[in-house]
Parts: C-alpha cells; sequence; structure tokens
C-alpha cells in the first residue's frame, strides 16, 4: 500500500502526546531502533515522531547493517517491513525480554509463535491510520520499559538493603559479646598499667595503645547501641501514627 505522509494523519488524529501527556519525559529519553528495508516506512515514521514536541533517540538500520549494532540497547525496537526472509532471522536474535512493535505483514499462525517468544511484541498492521497508531502504542511501551526499569532498581535496592539489615541484625546480637570482650581488655590493661614497674618502655607504651584503642571501640560499641535504640523508638513512633489514622475519622463523626 502507498505510504501517506505525517501531515495527512495528523488532521484527524490527536498526537500521542496529547492522549498520553506522561510520554513526553519517557520519549525525550528513550532510544528507538527502527528495524526496516523500506525507506519510505523509515522516512514516514521518523518524520512523524519528529513531529511530536519531544522526539525519542531513533536509529535506522536496514536488516543487512543491523548484525553490526545488534549488542547495542535500546528502550523500543520498531520492524517495519523487510527483505523475503530477514524477519525469521532478525527475530530469531533478539532478546525475548525486548519491547518490540511490528509493522512487517504476518499471518496469525506466525504471529501466535512470535507472541510466544516475544511476551511484549505488539502487532499493528499497515492500514491508513498506522503511523498514529504506533505512536500511541510506543508511548505505551516507553512507560512499561520505565517502570520495568524502575521497579529493577527497586528490587536492587531492597536486595541491598535486606543485606545492611541482616549486618545490623548480627552486630545487635553480638553487642553483649563484643561488650564483655571489651570490658575484659580494658580491664586487664589498666591492672598492667598499675604496675609500670614491672614493664619496659616498650611494653608499656604497647599497653597503653591496647587500652586507649579498647575504649575508642567501646564509644563506638556505645554508640551504636544509643542508634539501635532511637531506631526502635522511630519505628514504635511511625507504627503507633498507622494504627491510630484510621481511627481518627470515626471520633470526628
Amino acid at each position: 500500500m502507498k505510504l501517506k505522509s505525517c501531515n495527512e494523519y495528523r488532521g484527524g488524529t490527536r498526537s500521542a502526546e496529547k492522549i498520553f501527556p506522561g510520554s513526553r519525559p519517557l520519549l525525550r529519553s528513550a532510544s528507538v531502533l527502527i528495524l526496516t528495508d523500506e525507506t519510505d516506512f523509515a522516512r514516514l515514521l521518523t518524520a512523524c515522531w519528529q513531529a511530536e514536541d519531544h522526539a525519542p533517540g531513533i536509529t535506522v538500520l536496514g536488516s543487512d547493517l543491523w548484525k553490526d549494532h545488534e549488542a547495542v540497547p535500546h528502550d523500543l525496537v520498531v520492524v517495519g517491513p523487510l527483505r523475503d526472509g530477514k524477519l525469521s532471522e532478525i527475530l530469531l536474535l533478539l532478546e525475548p525480554a525486548t519491547a518490540l512493535i511490528l509493522c512487517a505483514p504476518a499471518d496469525s499462525r506466525e504471529l501466535n509463535r512470535l507472541r510466544g517468544k516475544y511476551p511484549r511484541l505488539v502487532h499493528v498492521p499497515l492500514r491508513e491510520d498506522w503511523t498514529q497508531t504506533l505512536l500511541l502504542v510506543a508511548g505505551e511501551s516507553l512507560r512499561r520499559t520505565e517502570a520495568l526499569r524502575v521497579a529493577r532498581q527497586a528490587e536492587s535496592k531492597a536486595a541491598r538493603n535486606e543485606q545492611y539489615a541482616t549486618l545490623g541484625r548480627y552486630m545487635t546480637d553480638m553487642k553483649h559479646s563484643v561488650n564483655n570482650a571489651l570490658t575484659s581488655m580494658i580491664g586487664n590493661a589498666e591492672l598492667l598499667l598499675l604496675e609500670p614497674g614491672q614493664l619496659s618502655k616498650q611494653s608499656l607504651a604497647q599497653i597503653k595503645t591496647i587500652h586507649s584503642m579498647a575504649l575508642r571501640m567501646n564509644e563506638i560499641m556505645q554508640r551504636f547501641s544509643s542508634l539501635a535504640s532511637e531506631m526502635r523508638d522511630a519505628e514504635n513512633a511511625s507504627q503507633a501514627e498507622t494504627e491510630e489514622a484510621p481511627a481518627a475519622p470515626s471520633r470526628r463523626r
């Protein structure tokens, strides 16, 4: 079919940003790869995207050049019409988690097979309004990509926090044992320092260092205990506020 110009579509259809205003920051920072062997397809889609207020970064590649760039990550891949046999070859090498919009002709059996391998694949038929449909679908896909990225970051942060929590629990459990060991070190060092005449000058200096460092470690452990108590108090206060909040409206009735 003959591809219309971007201006012919914009007259009767709202832009992607007007329908999905949240797509602006996503589009501005997104990276989109257009894979096609049809020059008009790439030219028209690129022109429509660039007509928006905030266009993504767009890379256009033909099937022959794609292998040199397949390792470069993109937020979204748009596959347009390709030469015979190239579609299966390219899709075979894409990662299953790729956000993918397919604008190439495909029968229902092939689409079902592709959707089984690529859960994030969306097929946009090359009808008269395909460019605007694609822009809307792309905005939704980029939002999902951003949500997944944020979720992965949150999971990674939660894992790190859990590691810190495990370390903190271990330190809390060992606090009593460490304090006992420090008390013994400080006490024995002080006993030796009570009779300095029995020690050489070098030994006396070493025991003073041990005594000083043990006192310093004791101060650190005391501060750790104080912080643990402050955190428990803050947690208890927060929990109390949370439990009281639902009861507040009922008292006003």
